[in-house]
């Protein structure tokens, strides 16, 4: 397959439709069986369909040797190199299938390359509204620049660093001084006190008092002379910061103006032909005020231009192209659902009107699971959590540990549960039956006294046998529940491995966690900076399979009550 075989002029010579992004399939697709439903975009199984027209972009990607971008596949451009998101979105148009494509925010610079889709809204067109108050923004930017940069400015903070720097050292110097005259009048009152007469000693004290208040006086007097300086410089400096408060001021204005605007100018269709701004689907959002970029991701765009050239959705996939980010997990080539924060609230309006597959975080994932206790006293228990099994209640799901033991050991009281384990990971948590019970455990695990280890299996070949993984970690906060390695807000996050036994393609590995931070296996094992080999069945951070191979082997703990230390094994069934 050349370019020519997806080049949309072709497409156009060839086919009577009006949209001039829609890509039929060149191949025979009559053997597949077309969805009657849409996937559900957060959460999927890649279709046949969105993986060949995947496979159609990936070449077009990988040929187009005009395309001015740099995706970090090879070291011969002297670009930025940034990976992107790209998406595939199948759809009917006249009975006829084919495929759109788009990327999410900007490739080479450009919201407009041919063979994508256009944004949402082109917030670049050549002497839009946009840009001409960017470019007001960007003079603001370059006077607000010229202003701290400017000489005088400059001297004037630096004359006021350095009078500063004089008058600590000479107050200093001189409280130094006075310390030492004082210590010498003591001695002088002291030697004289039985030399002199009454008289003469009085009058003598009361040189001494004069000496002492001139000293005072001298001490106010060079303070005095110094704040004065200082206010003058301070005077002088200020003058020139609020010139330059004023244009910050009215920087952060226009650029909230220009965001709202924005906002409003940012509308969607959905599949009922309701149009909804940014500003109004984001209302009743988690975080109220869009977050930048909403509207930019691929999955909106597409479903935008479906909407407006009457094309019927049939299934949605989305795949990463290029280099990872330092902070971020991105395979190259993997798919990946949508991104909760920024598209979540959109698509939410923009699904309305279609018939798409129900949203598997609504089902109970421990329906007709059972809960293995593997200890039980009257003052703890120990349980075997099964994979896909809430710790505690979620915000649609109640069903969990918690809820599980509540029922079981109804006299139970306090928090019960000391640690956590995430949905998907199974194995040994320990939980308390009183409050007393659960504080002195809650203690060791914040002072790192209890002992953990989990098994996972890698996709993947890790060449250490040992080692550890130091990776601070924060939340993502457009995509939760996804972290990110973060250097600046992260979490510091320590994770112990020995592995157990490894091949080309597949590691069985022993993790022991010193740190507990949400996701820290499934990230230090994925990330490039880690183990570059995600744990598999990862949905988050590496490709989905019937379970996430990652259990809490072993637990081991001093007793609340008896203060023996106890230890618990069950191994994992993989």
């Amino acid at each position: 397959m050349d370019n020519s075989d997806i080049d949309k002029k072709t497409v156009l010579t060839e086919n009577s439709t009006t949209s001039t992004c829609f890509i039929p399939f060149r191949e025979d697709i009559s053997s597949i069986e077309i969805p009657t439903k849409l996937n559900f975009p957060f959460y999927y199984e890649t279709h046949p369909l969105c993986t060949i027209a995947a496979l159609e972009v990936q070449h077009y990607l990988s040929e187009n040797k005009e395309l001015p971008h740099n995706f970090g596949l090879n070291d011969a451009t002297e670009l930025l190199p940034i990976g992107k998101m790209f998406g595939v979105l199948i759809v009917e148009y006249n009975g006829q299938l084919g495929y759109l494509a788009a990327y999410s925010g900007k490739l080479a610079n450009s919201n407009t390359i041919d063979f994508f889709v256009p944004p949402v809204f082109d917030m670049l067109t050549q002497n839009g509204y946009f840009l001409q108050e960017e470019e007001k923004l960007n003079e603001l930017n370059q006077q607000i620049e010229s202003l701290e940069q400017a000489t005088i400015y400059l001297d004037i903070k630096q004359q006021l660093i350095d009078l500063n720097q004089q008058k600590l050292t000479q107050i200093e110097l001189l409280k130094n001084q006075l310390k030492e005259n004082k210590k010498e009048r003591q001695i002088l009152r002291q030697t004289n006190k039985n030399i002199l007469t009454v008289a003469e000693f009085a009058v003598f004290e009361a040189e001494l008092i004069k000496q002492s208040l001139y000293d005072k006086h001298l001490l106010r007097k060079t303070t005095a002379q110094f704040d004065e300086l200082l206010a003058k410089w301070q005077i002088e400096l200020n003058i020139y910061q609020k010139k330059i408060d004023d244009l910050k001021q009215r920087r952060k204005k226009q650029s909230n103006a220009l965001q709202q605007w924005l906002f409003t100018n940012y509308t969607f269709l959905n599949g009922n032909g309701k149009e909804k701004s940014l500003l109004t689907i984001f209302q009743n959002a988690l975080h109220a005020q869009p977050p930048a970029g909403a509207g930019e991701c691929c999955a909106p765009k597409l479903f935008q231009y479906a909407f407006k050239h009457q094309l019927k959705p049939i299934a949605l996939a989305e795949f990463w192209w290029g280099s990872s980010p330092k902070s971020e997990i991105r395979k190259h080539g993997q798919f990946y659902p949508s991104c909760w924060g920024k598209c979540e609230p959109i698509l939410n309006h923009m699904l309305e009107g279609l018939k798409v597959d129900e949203n598997p975080f609504l089902q109970n994932p421990a329906e007709g699971k059972e809960l293995e206790i593997v200890y039980d006293d009257p003052y703890l228990v120990v349980v075997n959590k099964p994979a896909e099994f809430l710790s505690v209640p979620g915000i649609n799901i109640s069903d969990s540990v918690y809820q599980r033991i509540k029922h079981r050991y109804p006299q139970a009281t306090g928090p019960l549960i000391v640690h956590r384990l995430d949905m998907s990971t199974s194995g040994l948590l320990v939980l308390a039956k009183n409050k007393e019970v659960h504080e002195h455990l809650q203690k060791q695990f914040l002072k790192r006294k209890v002992k953990k280890t989990y098994v996972a299996l890698l996709d993947g070949c890790v060449v250490r046998t040992k080692g550890k993984i130091e990776l601070p970690l924060r939340g993502d906060l457009n995509d939760r529940p996804r972290q990110m390695v973060c250097y600046e807000y992260g979490k510091n996050a320590l994770t112990h491995f020995k592995v157990i036994e490894s091949d080309t393609e597949k590691t069985r590995i022993e993790f022991e966690p010193i740190t507990g931070r949400t996701h820290q296996l499934r990230v230090h094992a994925a990330h490039k900076d880690g183990l570059l080999a995600p744990i598999k069945g990862d949905d988050l951070y590496g490709v989905k399979a019937d379970r996430l191979y990652l259990h809490a082997q072993n637990l081991g703990f001093y007793h609340p009550v008896t203060k023996e230390w106890v230890s618990f094994m069950v191994a994992p069934d993989f």
